[in-house]
């Protein structure tokens, strides 16, 4: 199972366990006892590695004071043995939740005095949300002990190089967020929004080797962690990044704690505070002597995403440094206060990206004196417009702004970005695509329309410092228009067929294929089927033979470089060279969207990297390992945790159907075929039930209540009493051949009788005919019976006849389903080394090579869907309408001819005819 599958798992189980407790809330606890997990795994391999045994480990303990102060100077914390997350589980029925509040205690008292800002009260939150786990300690113990059996199966031993704990740990939290509705803005950012501003940050920054970056409104320290994480893929050394953060909700700063030491972020990097951004400004004070200790902290990035339009207390704060240079923000909306507070500690050679409501770039007031003294002093360099619904629990829009304090141009790049994302349940998110021109936008500043546009500061004073996106970047759809006199008379403006200039361009002679003139500046559609005339085209083939051109070699490239050098590719790096490759490629294509590929790229390198991880972490063997395949079943009310079943095996790294596919096909496309005739089937039975009279289904229980659906021993029965009038002779002589008792007269009867097919009927050890053999025979030569297909009878022999291959198919399915699943593991598990990077090759290359192909299907479907559309547009003229129109009025008022009545109702008829004939 890969991290992935694993994070997916631990969610589903604990949002089954979490019962009535709030997903905010519930995070704490399972977030909480991860935490300690890898605490406790890291001291056990601390003492692994200085040769502790398991006998050895099991006597670690307080008393032992110089052990516990080395691994206190080694960790920052000591938990002895009793306390371990380990032996939590071992106690198995004996474990309670007293042991769970000692070991949280004994864990504040053995902190090292150096790490006291780093691990001081981490669990408090958790110690003290235990209660609402349940009423009693026996219920608290019950539902403590499903969520330790739950977490057991986290790796955190370092095996495997990935950060699989780090990743199951953002997967939680990120779910958390999406299910705890408006308490998710308190602490976290979308990870696609967090990789957004990580990738912009990086860009800026990666020629160095010291770094510090700081968020002062942490939330849960994944934002931050991102920013880290991109940056150090520049530089060569990552403990060379310092952190800061700040966050004001302490359960959430004991978040931020957490997720930054799992990260494998040494305590010396890590400066970490709980208070209020706005009121304490910093870095950097030591709180017991914050007058003496303060000194002010510059770094080289700073990212927030602070409360949207937080109310603060600006008292004094007109002489404050943060703020004196710009402008106080009113006290009804903190927006620019926590923007000035990141810029006042931003390096005059730093980046900052802070995520704000959209509201800050028009309002007036106070925030408007802010914002002409920022573009005054050139500090804003970038600002991006979100779609809505990105962040979780509200539906504003928002903007990310860039800002730098030394510029090399005075201009402001805006970017409307607000179009491209994609939906995910209640919320929008943004796709790989749009991540990626948005960072590629801003690295050449370039205008692109409906997009993008680089504003000069002249412009902007001309619009009173107003930066609302819609002033600079127009990326509304164009109002669709419509011709009078095509409406009225027909034709297609010449207008709108030239608005698909590029796609006639690019597909010569195609349009004088569809189109002809039919008066001065409009044409009509030629008598054709404008999707095959398309399809068929010369240009349509040559266009496609295009992308053969462009793509050329780049399956084999992909071989060489992913499959011939696997244990040694580096997946960032490697990526960033698929890019470029691509995006030359398929620039030499006309009508094609560069970003539309790199979507493509970026869907199937999600799984190429995670395979290339596990590959590379856990050794080459790994492709041909088959795992249990472990499903979560509805966890018994009695029960302290979500059962967990297996159900069959899935490959660690092959997927089951690619082998059957490509190894198992014979199996494979019998299995197929037999499951697309059970859909037959299903089709069939409607088709039959469609066909019945209505008087045929009232009240008839061969059907069910909707009348959809056959009633299988209703069936059988109406169907026994239609066969029972069947006879011949052969079914005749079978009936009078089981009168006979005895059996000579048996024996006689069949040796005499030539009327009967005796070799169809199966023979017991005497010699005579078995009865249920005979029975069946019978039935099956009236079934066989040629009925009148459009009687009611041949309709439910026929629906009975479906009804029993049904059952045979579903019986046969289910035995060849198990036995070609069974088939795949050992064939899976016996490749050999070629075969293997050969099932790897069609797992990773062939997806994207042809994806990259089927751009052009989709782009002339897209364009064919268009020209369709245009022409059904004017199809239907005024005059077509009125004509219709003319002839139900006349129809009518020859009906209204024929009706009867008395003087008044024939007076006002007439008056009505008279009208209608106008």
């Amino acid at each position: 199972m890969n991290k992935q599958q694993l994070a997916s798992t631990i969610w589903e189980s604990a949002n089954q366990m979490r019962s009535k407790i709030e997903a905010n809330e519930y995070k704490d606890f399972i977030l909480g006892f991860i935490f300690y997990k890898y605490l406790s795994e890291r001291e056990v391999l601390l003492m692994k590695k200085e040769g502790f045994t398991d006998e050895k480990i099991k006597k670690v303990n307080e008393k032992d004071k110089k052990y516990a102060q080395h691994v206190r100077n080694e960790l920052g914390y000591f938990i002895s043995y009793d306390n371990l997350f380990s032996t939590w589980l071992e106690k198995g029925k004996d474990f309670d939740v007293s042991n769970v509040t000692d070991a949280l205690s004994d864990f504040d008292a053995n902190i090292d005095k150096a790490y006291k800002k780093v691990f001081e009260k981490i669990f408090d939150t958790l110690r003290e949300g235990l209660s609402k786990l349940g009423d009693t300690a026996p219920a608290r113990t019950k539902a403590i002990r499903g969520l330790l059996k739950l977490i057991r199966r986290i790796p955190m031993d370092g095996k495997q190089d990935y950060d699989v704990l780090g990743f199951i740990y953002e997967y939680l939290i990120s779910m958390f967020a999406a299910n705890a509705g408006k308490k998710a803005g308190e602490f976290y950012t979308p990870h696609e929004v967090s990789m957004l501003m990580s990738d912009i940050i990086a860009d800026h920054l990666k020629d160095r080797e010291q770094i510090k970056i700081y968020d002062p409104t942490s939330g849960s320290g994944s934002l931050l962690i991102n920013i880290g994480h991109s940056v150090a893929k520049y530089m060569s050394d990552a403990d060379k990044i310092e952190y800061y953060a700040q966050e004001l909700i302490e359960s959430t700063y004991n978040l931020t704690r957490m997720n930054l030491v799992m990260r494998g972020i040494k305590p010396a990097n890590l400066y970490v505070r709980n208070g209020d951004t706005l009121d304490d400004d910093w870095p950097f004070f030591e709180d017991n002597d914050k007058e003496k200790t303060y000194e002010l902290v510059n770094v080289d990035a700073v990212v927030s995403n602070p409360p949207y339009s937080q109310k603060w207390n600006p008292a004094d704060a007109d002489s404050d440094p943060r703020f004196n240079e710009y402008g106080v923000a009113p006290k009804a909306k903190a927006d620019l206060a926590f923007l000035l507070h990141d810029l006042y500690h931003l390096k005059n050679d730093g980046i900052m990206t802070v995520v704000l409501p959209h509201g800050v770039l028009f309002r007036g007031g106070e925030e408007g004196k802010i914002r002409k003294n920022l573009i005054e002093k050139n500090r804003i360099d970038t600002i991006i417009g979100l779609p809505e619904k990105i962040f979780f629990g509200t539906g504003i829009k928002t903007i990310i702004m860039v800002l730098k304090r030394e510029r090399p141009t005075t201009d402001v790049l805006i970017i409307d970005a607000s179009k491209g994302y994609v939906k995910d349940g209640r919320n929008n998110r943004l796709r790989a695509c749009d991540i990626k021109r948005i960072v590629d936008t801003i690295r050449t500043r370039s205008t692109q329309d409906k997009f993008s546009a680089v504003v000069s500061k002249k412009e902007i004073k001309e619009n009173g410092y107003n930066l609302n996106l819609a002033r600079y970047v127009d990326s509304s759809d164009a109002p669709e228009t419509w011709d009078i006199r095509a409406t009225m008379f027909g034709g297609i403006p010449d207008s709108e067929v030239d608005e698909l200039s590029d796609f006639w361009e690019a597909m010569p002679g195609l349009k004088g294929q569809i189109f002809q003139t039919a008066s001065k500046g409009y044409v009509s559609v030629r008598d054709i089927d404008i999707k095959d005339v398309i399809n068929a085209h010369e240009s349509i083939g040559k266009y496609r033979a295009s992308f053969e051109t462009a793509f050329n070699g780049l399956y084999e490239q992909l071989k060489r470089d992913l499959i011939d050098d696997i244990l040694d590719v580096q997946s960032e790096p490697e990526k960033e060279r698929i890019t470029t490759d691509i995006f030359k490629r398929i620039g030499k294509v006309a009508l094609t969207d560069r970003y539309q590929a790199y979507q493509v790229l970026a869907e199937k390198w999600d799984i190429i990297s995670a395979d290339l991880e596990m590959i590379q972490g856990e050794g080459f063997e790994v492709i041909n390992q088959v795992d249990p395949n472990m499903v979560i079943k509805k966890k018994d009310k009695d029960s302290d945790e979500v059962p967990e079943v297996q159900e069959g095996w899935r490959g660690h790294i092959l997927p089951f159907d690619l082998i059957q596919r490509e190894l198992l096909t014979d199996e494979y496309e019998s299995l197929n075929a037999m499951e697309r005739r059970l859909s037959e089937i299903s089709v069939l039975y409607t088709e039959i039930i469609d066909s019945m009279e209505a008087e045929d289904k009232e009240g008839n229980s061969i059907l069910n209540d909707t009348n959809d659906a056959f009633m299988s021993k209703e069936l059988k029965a109406a169907v026994a009493v239609i066969l029972d009038d069947i006879e011949d002779d052969e079914i005749n002589a079978l009936r009078d051949y089981l009168k006979f008792s005895k059996k000579k007269d048996k024996l006689d009867y069949a040796k005499n009788c030539g009327s009967v097919h005796w070799d169809k009927l199966e023979q017991g050890s005497d010699g005579t005919y078995k009865k249920g053999s005979v029975t069946a025979y019978i039935k099956e030569l009236q079934m066989a019976y040629d009925f009148d297909e459009d009687s009611l009878d041949g309709k439910l022999v026929k629906a009975l006849k479906l009804m029993e291959e049904e059952t045979r198919l579903k019986k046969d399915i289910k035995q060849k389903s198990e036995e070609l699943h069974l088939r795949t593991k050992a064939v899976i598990e016996e490749l050999d080394e070629d075969t293997s990077l050969r099932m790897l090759e069609l797992k990773w290359i062939k997806p994207l090579v042809d994806g990259l192909h089927e751009i052009g299907n989709y782009i002339i479907g897209e364009y064919t869907r268009r020209i369709i559309a245009l022409a059904d547009k004017y199809k239907t003229t005024l005059s077509d309408v009125e004509e219709e129109i003319e002839g139900i009025d006349a129809e009518l008022a020859e009906l209204l001819g024929d009706v009867t009545g008395s003087k008044a109702d024939m007076d006002g008829l007439a008056e009505l005819r008279k009208i209608l004939e106008v």
